[in-house]
């Protein structure tokens, strides 16, 4: 019993909280800008997390690892979320989005062949390959639906973009760059980090308008506590356990989740061309993640 709780369970629930995120971000978004609503998450989150770090006497790292935490916190945090939110404000389906930044460990393996000169096998390429078919397939039946519900706005796949090439950057950057950092000190300079830059869009973008209703309360409340807290948390204690592998094995999981958590809240459906693409593009991502598992 304790073997499934460690093996499957408790790795199924951190990528749940994380697929919660891109629910969380389509329930806030009616009453906040993007960039207003990252950087009130953010503020928020640093707020607990240091209170967290004080409690555990948390190690601090060298200016000099603070500053590839830095980095790595813009690439991960800021561009990422930041991509993701704009593209659900500009219309594109939380599943769509999840799908697409959901090929992340494709692109980070590409990305790691022509900066870090790593070797990529066989089964790998087919996973890229096979990513690359799944996602155009997606594409092809959204840009080629009727109705702007059907449709993908060319603003939103832009920033879907933007979101999966910083997590992508941000990964190879952070394998690059380690620094060995204490996970709570790191989160806080990674979250401090993107918080500025939200800051910057925010002040520079959008009007700073916030209406605080139960429904923005309810999701800022999930979107710190359970997702921005409670994934961190249950990470740690993972990597702790070492278990880290078996969460990278089950993240491919997270796009199906999401959709079924969209369907069933918001009505999000897809249609078949775009179920198959979605099953074609997790199918490659499987191969290029249970490889590097057993790698």
């Amino acid at each position: 019993m304790r073997s499934f709780f460690f093996s499957f369970f408790v790795p199924a629930l951190f990528v749940w909280l994380w697929s919660t995120g891109f629910i969380g971000a389509k329930y806030g978004l009616p009453f906040a800008e993007p960039f207003t609503l990252l950087l009130i998450r953010m503020l928020l989150t640093l707020v607990l997390l240091v209170g967290l770090a004080w409690l555990m006497k948390t190690r601090w790292p060298g200016w000099r690892g603070a500053g590839h935490l830095a980095v790595t916190g813009i690439l991960v945090h800021g561009c990422y979320l930041g991509g993701v939110y704009y593209a659900i404000q500009d219309g594109m389906a939380s599943g769509i989005v999840s799908l697409i930044v959901g090929l992340q460990p494709l692109v980070t393996a590409a990305a790691a062949v022509v900066f870090l000169k790593e070797a990529v096998s066989g089964r790998q390429w087919l996973g890229l390959a096979l990513g690359l078919i799944g996602v155009s397939l997606v594409l092809v039946e959204k840009f080629g639906g009727t109705g702007v519900e059907s449709g993908i706005s060319p603003w939103a796949l832009a920033w879907t973009l933007v979101a999966l090439a910083g997590i992508s950057m941000g990964t190879v950057y952070q394998k690059r760059h380690g620094t060995g950092a204490d996970l709570v000190a790191g989160t806080i300079i990674q979250y401090a980090a993107a918080a500025t830059l939200f800051a910057i869009g925010a002040f520079a973008l959008e009007s700073r308008e916030v209406e605080w209703s139960l429904q923005l309360q309810l999701s800022m409340a999930w979107l710190v506590l359970g997702v921005s807290i409670g994934a961190i948390l249950l990470l740690m204690w993972l990597i702790r356990q070492g278990a880290a592998s078996q969460v990278a094995s089950l993240f491919y999981l997270v796009p199906p989740v999401t959709a079924l958590e969209a369907y069933l809240l918001f009505d999000e459906r897809l249609g078949g061309l775009a179920m198959v693409g979605g099953l074609v593009a997790i199918t490659g991502v499987a191969l290029v993640v249970t490889q590097k598992k057993s790698a």
